[in-house]
């Protein structure tokens, strides 16, 4: 038996770091004689997706990377366009590539998973330029509303002291946002109609309205982040905001996972304090996009009044809550993941 044709040892202790929403680096160990025979690695990677490990249907040959074998570890980017918080197996094999073509390869390793990360502030500002462009004029409003039903109002009430209190963010809208299943905050709306200025007459949410003056929840001690970019299969855009009051648990939460924004010079939703004594501030809001709007802190109900809406149907198909982002739309994704 040559050197070439001698058995290659079996990856062992495979090691995956450095990894983010689209890419991970991997390595391994072996020992010299392969570090110096080897040309090329098979990478075999898929979603997790049942208690079974022996998911290589044919581990004999490369099902899904060749690559010409480099240093350890190895970058693997892009080549699966891997999501964001997804969980993956990986295994690997190293080969000699033979004179006739052939490969001589190693026993598969292990099978490792791993998990890949949230956007980072890099993909968030991408998402974000595309809101940019879908955002629309600023329209004026002067309240901040939320609709539920007359069961929430009530267990707020009475088993909360009278605090709409913050609530685990869902995984609705992209699945990379990182808020999604670790900020607390409140839900608002601000969008108004273009006829009236004034809150629309129908909500997918519930019939009873609270109202709150928009200054109680956007004024200089509050920061402004952008989170989302989403639509749910429609021509309808959603831009989710957060507003966090300046040095709070959700301020500081935010500060270096999302993109500030400025309050008084941004797309989506805007302060412009009083230019003259006896003025009042100017609050607008995108036209082109609907504004889930999240506070970070505890809302009082004696802040507004709870109302019943005039609409006479409500819109359920146009309910947020764990809403799956449409992974096809141009307008909304970015090339890291959906």
């Amino acid at each position: 038996m040559t050197e070439m044709d001698a058995p290659l040892f079996t990856p062992c202790n495979i090691q995956i770091c450095e990894v983010t929403c689209d890419s991970f680096r991997i390595m391994w160990d072996m020992p010299p004689e392969d570090t110096a025979r080897a040309t090329h690695f098979f990478i075999d990677l898929s979603r997790k997706e049942s208690g079974d490990l022996n998911r290589f249907k044919h581990r004999d040959v490369p099902t899904k990377l060749v690559a010409k074998a480099v240093p350890l570890p190895m970058a693997v980017r892009g080549h699966w366009f891997l999501s964001p918080r997804t969980e993956y197996c990986v295994a690997v094999q190293t080969a000699v590539r033979q004179p006739d073509g052939d490969y001589l390869v190693s026993e598969w390793s292990q099978v490792v998973e791993f998990c890949t990360g949230d956007y980072a502030m890099e993909h968030l500002q991408q998402l974000h330029d595309k809101a940019k462009g879908s955002a629309g004029r600023l329209l004026k409003f002067s309240l901040f509303y939320r609709n539920q039903h007359p069961d929430y109002f009530d267990y707020v009430r009475k088993e909360c002291g009278g605090l709409m209190r913050p609530v685990l963010k869902d995984n609705s809208g992209s699945h990379g946002s990182p808020i999604n299943g670790k900020l607390h905050g409140v839900f608002f709306s601000c969008n108004t109609e273009f006829d009236t200025g004034l809150p629309p007459k129908d909500s997918p949410y519930g019939p009873l309205r609270f109202q709150i003056p928009a200054g109680h929840l956007l004024n200089p001690s509050i920061s402004l982040y952008f989170a989302d970019f989403y639509c749910m299969y429609t021509a309808y855009h959603y831009v989710v905001l957060v507003l966090a009051p300046v040095g709070s648990e959700g301020d500081n939460f935010c500060r270096t996972r999302l993109p500030m924004l400025d309050l008084d010079s941004n797309p989506f939703l805007t302060y412009t304090a009083p230019q003259k004594p006896g003025e009042e501030p100017l609050y607008c809001h995108a036209s082109d996009v609907i504004l889930e709007v999240f506070f970070t802190e505890p809302v009082p109900l004696d802040q507004g009044p709870v109302e019943q809406i005039s609409g006479h149907h409500q819109l359920m198909s146009l309910t947020t809550a764990n809403a799956k982002k449409d992974p096809s739309c141009k307008v909304c994704n970015i090339s890291v993941g959906r």
